[in-house]
């Protein structure tokens, strides 16, 4: 356990605060190796890391294998969902189904057997802690965050399906980290942009949004991820840094590691910085300050980028702590927490096996369970040529990823089109070139689609394909719509095994 010296010896050294400190953060990094600074902060008592897609290179096992020697007590997460978020299958595509996807088919088993198969993959690595499942009720059909990402919109199916996951996840050997606390399914705001407000009674998030977390806990989920919203009846501070909605955690009897979101999104980092929100984090009674992936910035991301988010968090709350602006208990309180997961997964690392038995687990035909089709095929294609309407992606899901095109259209034809922002006359020429690449072919037109049921420009586009050609589908990712047109076949999902086994369906023989 971190400590530093009592009230009553002398003051701690600065050394001492910045290794308690560190025993609190837990940063991405650039690179497929390890880098310098993050090898001397490791051996220094940095509490672990988070590794995102640019991370996954050759070998990430012998990266991960690294972090460890520096650290044996390292927590190593990965945000590995299936479906639509995918680290670890960042470049090929998810070949898990995703939450949406579970939730349709509604077979607690089968939900949980995916979390074993996430926790396998995960740990498979070298990694131990899944950041997952998502436990937010998709309440608001707007949300641009969530969506699939989330079971359903029913918090009854939500717990359900929450808590197998996180049983099947803690069954691997991997600790689970439900999301995001104390809800973000009802907000059209994305948070990796902008702070979104829940103007919800407390009375309805209690009812509706609490209880999957609640369900969590009783599972016996060993992480709890906050969500960067602000609940204007429980104050105007973040969730992340409020103390009065992390209080209400611990009272539902929660006595495992509260995990931030990440301190880099624009809500924390525009508001308060990331520094200002990792003292005010620790302060309103989080355990784990997540600072985030450092390629999120984009094309304005630094070479060093990873160090210098970590520095500003790091740096604030040594400050914070010899000032006292953060009482040392509270930081010490927070270390142990940590450092009793990192025992705890420290014990599973060395009694579970290391490759856990798959069984009969069979994720393609959960995926196959989980479509839906609206409308009639008629006879199987012979090959498909697609145009890709999604919209663009997010800093938090890849919904506009190549491979998902390139697993629907096979060989044949494709190309991406913006409906937002295309003309009238791009689209037309669009739809001209696809139905003459089908008819080449022999092929069918197929139209891919995430935001049919919200976005006017997809429906819109959808609605002039048809005209062009009654005979066309539509492939949709997202959330389930109203009826169009043309035959609809939801898949929930932007993902490689979900895009696959839609092209099946149309390739199929259906006699």
């Amino acid at each position: 356990m971190t400590s530093v010296p009592s009230s009553a010896a002398a003051a701690p050294t600065n050394a001492e605060l910045e290794h308690l400190a560190n025993s609190v953060l837990w940063p991405g990094f650039l690179g497929t190796e390890l880098p310098a600074w993050l090898d001397r902060e490791l051996r220094g008592g940095l509490a672990g890391v988070v590794c995102f897609a640019q991370n996954v290179g050759p070998d990430l096992a012998a990266l991960n294998a690294a972090i460890r020697s520096a650290n044996p007590h390292a927590l190593i997460g990965v945000d590995e969902e299936g479906g639509s978020v995918t680290r670890l299958e960042a470049a090929t595509g998810s070949t898990v189904p995703g939450a949406a996807q579970l939730g349709a088919v509604d077979d607690v088993d089968a939900t949980r057997a995916t979390g074993a198969e996430l926790a396998r993959r995960v740990r498979a690595v070298g990694a131990d802690v899944l950041l997952g499942p998502v436990a937010d009720v998709n309440t608001d059909p707007r949300n641009p965050v969530i969506g699939v990402r989330a079971f359903g919109a029913d918090a009854e199916l939500v717990a359900r399906h929450a808590a197998a996951e996180i049983e099947g996840i803690q069954s691997a050997g991997v600790a689970a980290c439900v999301k995001h606390f104390p809800g973000h399914g009802d907000t059209h705001v994305d948070s990796h942009h902008d702070l979104p407000r829940i103007a919800l009674d407390p009375a309805e998030i209690d009812r509706v949004h609490l209880a999957p977390f609640r369900a969590a806990i009783a599972a016996g989920v060993l992480a709890m991820m906050t969500a960067h919203i602000v609940v204007p009846a429980w104050g105007e501070e973040p969730a992340t840094l409020n103390p009065r909605v992390l209080g209400m955690l611990r009272a539902e009897g929660f006595d495992g590691v509260i995990v931030t979101d990440a301190l880099d999104m624009a809500a924390i980092r525009a508001s308060v910085g990331i520094g200002g929100g990792a003292v005010r984090a620790l302060a309103a009674g989080a355990d784990l300050l997540c600072i985030g992936n450092p390629t999120n910035p984009g094309a304005a991301a630094a070479d060093d980028q990873d160090e210098r988010d970590f520095r500003a968090a790091r740096d604030a709350v040594v400050r914070a702590l010899q000032d006292g602006t953060l009482p040392v208990e509270r930081v010490v309180q927070a270390a142990a927490r940590v450092s009793r997961l990192a025992g705890i997964l420290a014990a599973w690392r060395a009694e579970a096996p290391a490759d856990p038995d798959r069984g009969a687990y069979d994720a393609r035909a959960i995926v196959r369970r989980s479509l839906h089709v609206h409308g009639a095929l008629g006879a199987p294609a012979r090959g498909l040529v697609v145009l890709d309407a999604r919209r663009k992606a997010t800093l938090a899901v890849d919904s506009a990823a190549g491979y998902v095109v390139e697993a629907l259209a096979g060989e044949g034809w494709s190309r991406r089109i913006d409906t937002e922002r295309a003309s009238a006359e791009e689209a037309a020429t669009a739809i001209a070139d696809a139905r003459a690449a089908a008819h080449a072919a022999h092929a069918r037109l197929v139209v891919l689609v995430d935001r049919l049921d919200t976005d006017e420009t997809q429906r819109g586009f959808v609605a002039a394909v048809a005209v062009a050609d009654p005979t066309a589908v539509v492939v949709n990712a997202g959330l389930p719509a109203g009826s169009v047109t043309l035959p609809v076949i939801d898949v929930r999902a932007s993902s490689r095994i979900g895009a696959e086994v839609a092209r099946e369906v149309l390739l199929a023989d259906r006699g």
